[in-house]
């Protein structure tokens, strides 16, 4: 891909934010899931397997059948708007876009692209070039970093640019994972659900599984799902027997990250444990891995195994805490590209909202 817009002299330099997701297939069938998968499962960050090797079981074994059972699944979730993924991020961009023009006087423009399907990171970055973005701030929509997830959507965001001939400037989020802002909506999105339906025995913090290969080879994951797990406990006021930090998805026979979510509820279920409730901290939108695999396999593994009452917690998706806490992220890292002055207005709603999590003042 060649970037098609042309330099003119004079022309308004704007500043950008681009928000990345995973992705998601167009639509709940294996036609479109084949595609998908495809393209996931062949991104070395993601697969960390000779291809020699790696190819033949994907092409092989994999494609010819994952689609069609994966599209099963998607079709148990999706919305009538579309994929859940989607749906949130698209809304997540929109709020984050009104935030900032409440707060800024000179709002950056906001869109979102998706590292795998549509919209595309080629198609958005090529579309902020023409809106003349000369500044482009990426934040990936993983909270903690993992080589494969914000750095394949890294990957993907130079790999556009390295057939741009204009560069715009570029900075880059890592991670969020102990941000304040992001604990402290964690936190009372936990709380408004048990204020609503009781608290459990057991609350399960699960994040999305990663090969232990990965944690041996240098990346920062565990150690960052362990400190969120953590911050969110301790903002709970839960004691270390009241909360587990587990790890979701396992793909194949190598060991991954432990403990394991399945095996968790597995063993509280034989214990007959009264009540278990899953967070998922890892995930700032609903998908696939949270409406279904957490709220309905991993539900079924609880309860077959003796367990009495299943809860699944949703993710943040739109909630407004969240958001102030999207913008603070945006803000912090826009720092010399825009002057950052807060409105009359956003400064109240910040002060609602800090004095709704506790303050004092």
């Amino acid at each position: 891909m060649t970037s098609k817009s042309i330099y003119q002299h004079g022309s308004p330099n704007r500043t950008g934010v681009l928000l990345i997701n995973l992705g998601t297939p167009d639509a709940p069938t294996a036609q479109a899931l084949r595609p998908y998968l495809k393209e996931f499962l062949s991104n070395p960050r993601v697969i960390e397997i000779p291809k020699l090797i790696w190819w033949p079981i994907l092409h092989g074994f994999i494609l010819p059948f994952r689609p069609k059972a994966s599209a099963e699944k998607y079709a148990k979730i999706w919305m009538p708007e579309g994929s859940p993924l989607k749906i949130h991020t698209e809304r997540q961009t929109r709020l984050l876009r009104d935030e900032l023009h409440r707060r800024l006087q000179n709002p950056p423009i906001v869109e979102y692209a998706m590292n795998i399907g549509k919209p595309s990171v080629a198609t958005v970055l090529s579309k902020m070039q023409e809106q003349g973005c000369e500044r482009i701030l990426i934040i990936p929509l993983f909270p903690q970093y993992a080589a494969s997830s914000t750095a394949a959507a890294m990957d993907n965001v130079f790999a556009v640019l390295s057939h741009m001939r204009n560069l715009p400037a570029i900075r880059t989020v890592k991670q969020y994972h102990d941000h304040p802002g992001y604990i402290a909506a964690l936190a009372q999105n936990v709380r408004d659900y048990w204020d609503v339906n009781g608290r459990p025995d057991k609350l399960i913090i699960s994040f999305h599984g990663t090969p232990r290969a990965s944690l041996d080879k240098g990346d920062p994951y565990h150690c960052a799902c362990q400190k969120t797990g953590r911050l969110l406990a301790e903002a709970l006021a839960l004691d270390t027997n009241q909360y587990s930090i587990c790890f979701q998805s396992r793909f194949g026979k190598a060991k991954w990250l432990t403990p394991y979510t399945a095996t968790t509820v597995t063993q509280l279920g034989k214990e007959q444990t009264q009540r278990v409730d899953v967070v998922c901290p890892g995930f700032v939108s609903d998908c696939l891995e949270t409406l279904e695999e957490i709220a309905m396999e991993v539900k079924d593994t609880f309860t077959q195994a003796g367990g009495k009452e299943f809860h699944y917690i949703p993710c943040l998706n739109e909630r407004s805490d969240w958001i102030q806490a999207l913008a603070d992220i945006t803000c912090t890292h826009l720092q010399g590209w825009l002057e950052i002055q807060i409105t009359e207005e956003a400064a109240k709603l910040s002060r609602k909202l800090a004095l709704e999590l506790g303050a004092s003042n």
